[in-house]
């Protein structure tokens, strides 16, 4: 089955009770036994949900995995990754990574003695360097953000499997339209499926897929046990926006290559930040372990002040936190979703304090190209 065709058949189609095309919605906390310990499948929706299940089976599909599993938020998604590991261990992690994960890593999960050390996982030489007796996995964001910087998944797989250690990829950027990690030699992809995959700006959800069945056990166990699942209208909206996925992805990146085209040219523009150009580092990487480049672009414009007019002069790149949605975003990854690491660090990671990210959209790209030109002429 190609991919197009399944976002729409994957998974559960429709319900075969009824006849009903869409799965429907089971907004149902508890289920009937017919005895003590003998249900029908369901007995507590935190447990299982038909809705939720099939959005599950969706998504583990659609990764080429074993299991999928569906949470209330990307970083739910994450924190119940990291609960598969316990005081003591280390784990590696890409150093320009979201400011959420960031913020969850150095200042929650530290307080349960969880080692973490953040490298540029683009070096494979730096993973390599980063290993310890204690290590247990490596966590990898590609590309990342905001800096779209690529790691190569097979490289590192293979590093991983050396070493006996879990590789966890968030494929939040590339989706699994355009890139399938569990490919790759992954064992662990997780989405924070806000963001493309739900592509409405309409719903918060995290979603994590694994490639064993001793994975998706422990997984099971941990989601039951700590309950940060996603209700049943979320996983329907889920579901739905998933079924337009394909044609968004790509009328996204063929909106991003002209876009990017006009940033190059742009005087006022210092530095593009984008896997699809032939000067990016990462380039070919990304190019050998995905099928597309995605919307995902950041420029520095030199300064915060130019950077600031920028965001205050735009009128359909909306200013706002996510990204992913049909309506074009910007944002100040400084100021917004990395403001929760400290500007030091973030100047080492070349977070620079002029940096703008943009998410674009589907709107009609001459307009977007007109907003960018008009707001960095300000």
């Amino acid at each position: 089955m190609r991919k197009k065709t399944q976002l729409i058949h994957g998974g559960i189609s429709g319900d075969e009770h009824t006849g009903a095309v869409s799965v429907p919605i089971y907004q149902v906390s508890t289920y009937k036994q017919d005895g003590v310990g003998n249900f029908r499948g369901y007995e507590y929706s935190r447990t299982g949900n038909p809705t939720r299940h099939a959005l599950e089976k969706l998504i583990a599909d659609l990764e080429g995995g074993k299991t999928g599993f569906a949470y209330a938020s990307g970083m739910a998604a994450i924190t119940s990754i990291m609960m598969l590991f316990k005081t003591g261990d280390h784990i590696i992690l890409t150093d320009d990574v979201y400011g959420g994960t960031y913020r969850l890593m150095s200042k929650v999960l530290d307080r349960f003695d969880l080692e973490i050390t953040f490298v540029d996982t683009s070096n494979l030489d730096s993973i390599k360097a980063a290993i310890k007796d204690n290590t247990k996995a490596i966590y990898v964001e590609t590309p990342t953000n905001p800096l779209l910087k690529v790691t190569d998944l097979n490289a590192t797989s293979t590093i991983a499997k050396e070493h006996n250690l879990l590789l966890i990829v968030d494929n939040t950027f590339s989706t699994p339209y355009w890139q399938n990690p569990i490919d790759s030699g992954a064992d662990i992809v997780l989405h924070s499926a806000t963001k493309y995959l739900g592509g409405h700006s309409d719903v918060v959800a995290g979603l994590a897929v694994v490639n064993s069945e001793q994975l998706a056990e422990d997984m099971h166990f941990i989601q039951n046990s700590a309950g940060a699942v996603l209700g049943p209208q979320d996983s329907w909206l889920l579901m739905r926006g998933i079924k337009t996925l394909g044609i968004r992805m790509e009328e996204t990146e063929e909106n991003t290559k002209k876009i990017v085209e006009f940033l190059s040219n742009h005087p006022v523009v210092k530095k593009i930040y984008y896997p699809g150009l032939l000067s990016h580092q990462g380039h070919e990487t990304h190019k050998k372990q995905a099928r597309g480049f995605g919307g995902m672009v950041s420029f520095d414009v030199g300064s915060e002040e130019k950077a600031l007019r920028v965001l205050e002069k735009t009128r359909f790149f909306t200013l706002a936190e996510s990204l992913g949605a049909v309506e074009s975003l910007i944002s100040m990854p400084p100021k917004m979703t990395h403001a929760s690491i400290p500007r030091e660090r973030r100047l080492e990671l070349g977070i620079a304090d002029g940096l703008i990210r943009i998410s674009v959209g589907l709107e009609d790209v001459e307009d977007l190209i007109e907003d960018l030109d008009e707001a960095l002429k300000a």
